[in-house]
């Protein structure tokens, strides 16, 4: 997953949309049909499938974005044919299993941790209440959504501790 793009083989490539962005629907194509309506599937995204994040190769921010994208697809989809939601969360880098395979995870929690609007550790217990809350009936009207559950960190446009934040402040100050 460190590997860049650009290095990436095509084996490599389709093996990641199909590890991360297939198998979805592949399960989901099976188990809609005997899955209780009014039921939720829910899938994990990550931030690297609309922004640059460096190290997060191997074609997985490609994955990732394919996986979003059939989201969108698969709630109109299972809606229609199993009356079932299709949902995602994308959540901030977080000490896991998974993410020791990204290599650099202690500096990507360290960054959002510097640079969200909440500055704190985000746990995998935060995550599971948003998944929990998803799968609820309480969000019966929620379907094709990605959810952001990150300290906020996808919405910031400029890093806190850009260099050239620092430097327009201390011109204009």
């Amino acid at each position: 997953m460190t590997k860049d793009l650009l290095d990436t083989s095509r084996k490599g490539y389709l093996s990641a949309v199909s590890s991360s962005a297939y198998s979805f629907i592949s399960l989901l194509a099976h188990f809609g049909p005997i899955m209780n309506e009014g039921g939720a599937a829910l899938c994990l995204t990550y931030i690297a499938s609309e922004r640059a994040i460096p190290s997060y190769g191997g074609g997985m921010s490609s994955a990732k974005a394919a996986l979003e994208s059939d989201t969108r697809t698969l709630a109109w989809e299972a809606g229609r044919k199993w009356n079932l939601r299709v949902n995602a969360i994308s959540a901030g880098p977080l000490r896991s299993r998974a993410a020791r395979a990204i290599g650099m995870i202690d500096a990507m929690i360290a960054y959002a941790k510097a640079n969200a609007p909440l500055t704190k550790d985000l746990e995998a217990e935060e995550v599971g209440a948003a998944a929990a809350f998803l799968l609820s009936s309480k969000a019966s009207a929620i379907t094709g959504t990605v959810l952001y559950v990150d300290n906020g960190m996808h919405v910031m446009g400029m890093a806190v501790d850009s260099l050239a934040l620092k430097k327009t402040e201390a011109a204009s100050g």
